[in-house]
C-alpha cells in the first residue's frame, strides 16, 4: 500500500535523515587501508547506540536472506554491490567499497547509500561513481509533484546508458516510512508517463546502483552479498526523498 505523509510528518521524518545522513559521512572518513569491515559496523552500531536509534538491518529476514541479517551496515566491495554482509576483511589499497545505511529515529525511517574508493583510486571505479551519482541526481530531479515513477526510472537510465551501462531492475528504489522497505518499487530502468503519479507527502528512496560491465548478479554464500556475475566491481548511491509541492526534499542529504 502506498501512504502519503502530512507535511508535519515529514518534518518529523528530518532527524532520521539527518542522523543517516551523519553516520554515512563518519563511515566515510573511516573508510581507509587496513580498516575492518567490522570496525565499520562496530562504528555505526555505536551510533546508533548514542542516538538512541534503531538498526532497520540487523533483524531484518526477507524472502531473498538466507537469514536476519545480523549487522548494521551493509559494505559492498569491489565485485559485491548490494547487501554486502560485513565480515572479517580489512580494506585494501584500491578497494570499491559501497556503504548501505538505514535507521529509525522516533519511528520515521531514512536510508542512504555512497560508495567511495579506498586508497589509490582506478580511473574506471571514479567514473562508475561520477555516473551513479549523475543518475542519482537525474532520478531526484525527475522527482517532481505530478510526474510518475517512471520519469524517475527513465531519468536513471538514460544516464547509465549515455555512459554505456547496462541496467538491472531486480533491486532497486522503495517507499519509506515506518518501515523500511514499502510501496511503491521503484526500478532504475522504466518508461517516462508510466506507474504511479507522484503526489506531494510521498517518500521514496531512490538508489541507482551500477556494474562496469554486466547487469548480471548472484548471492554470494553467505547468503545476503550480491555479486556481479563477470567479477566487475560496483556502485551504489541513494537518498531518501520526499515529494513535496516546492520540488523533492532530500532527507538525507550530506552537505
Amino acid at each position: 500500500m502506498i501512504e502519503l505523509r502530512t507535511p508535519t510528518q515529514i518534518e518529523q521524518m528530518k532527524p532520521a535523515g539527518r542522523f543517516v545522513a551523519d553516520v554515512l559521512l563518519a563511515l566515510k572518513e573511516k573508510a581507509a587501508v587496513g580498516v575492518n569491515l567490522l570496525e565499520l559496523d562496530e562504528l555505526a552500531h555505536q551510533m546508533i547506540k548514542d542516538r538512541g536509534a534503531e538498526s532497520c538491518y540487523i533483524d531484518y529476514h526477507p524472502s531473498f536472506g538466507a537469514m536476519p541479517f545480523g549487522k548494521v551496515l551493509c559494505t559492498s566491495v569491489n565485485d559485491a554491490v548490494l547487501h554486502g554482509l560485513p565480515f572479517d576483511y580489512a580494506l585494501q589499497d584500491g578497494d570499491l567499497l559501497s556503504v548501505d545505511f538505514a535507521a529509525s529515529v522516533d519511528g520515521w525511517v531514512s536510508d542512504s547509500a555512497l560508495s567511495v574508493v579506498v586508497g589509490t583510486p582506478r580511473e574506471e571505479d571514479l567514473r562508475l561513481i561520477e555516473v551513479t551519482t549523475r543518475a542519482l541526481e537525474a532520478g531526484i530531479g525527475a522527482a517532481l509533484a505530478g510526474n510518475k515513477i517512471g520519469d524517475i526510472s527513465h531519468a536513471i537510465a538514460s544516464v547509465a546508458r549515455e555512459a554505456g551501462l547496462k541496467i538491472n531492475t531486480q533491486f532497486g528504489g522503495h517507499g519509506v516510512g515506518r518501515t523500511m522497505h514499502g510501496d511503491p518499487h521503484v526500478p532504475n530502468d522504466g518508461r517516462p508517463g508510466r506507474g504511479f503519479k507522484l503526489q506531494p507527502g510521498l517518500v521514496i528512496a531512490i538508489e541507482p546502483w551500477f556494474l562496469h560491465t554486466t547487469d548480471e548478479i548472484y548471492t554470494d554464500q553467505d547468503g545476503w552479498t550480491l555479486r556481479s556475475a563477470d567479477g566487475s566491481r560496483g556502485a551504489h548511491m541513494e537518498h531518501t526523498v520526499a515529494i513535496t509541492a516546492d520540488g523533492p526534499l532530500i532527507l538525507t542529504a550530506r552537505d
